[in-house]
């Protein structure tokens, strides 16, 4: 009895980035979004635990305790976003302009 393997799909071309233009197209690009949203909701979710939670419970969030809570979700958010940049950058090539 043999066993058939599935063909190997070659790697898909990573997504790199030059000007500001395409940076946002990386951090947008889905199976990104997806990977820093929910980096953003588990490191969040952890700093607002910490930070508010027991505001929140005593009953004396006010609408500074809210919006330094959105805040708590946003850091995380734009620091992996930050990682994604940081990684997928690329020298620009002969000819083409830098940002």
């Amino acid at each position: 009895m043999s066993v058939v393997s599935a063909p190997r799909l070659p790697p898909a071309t990573p997504l790199t980035w030059v000007t500001w233009r395409e940076a946002l197209t990386v951090v947008t690009y889905p199976r990104h979004l997806k990977k820093t949203v929910l980096i953003a909701l588990f490191v969040g979710t952890v700093l607002f635990c910490i930070n508010q939670l027991d505001v929140v419970l005593r009953g004396d969030a006010t609408t500074t305790v809210w919006v330094k809570a959105a805040v708590t979700y946003l850091v995380p958010f734009c620091v992996s976003n930050a990682g994604v940049l940081v990684a997928s950058r690329r020298t620009p090539a002969a000819g083409e302009a830098p940002p």
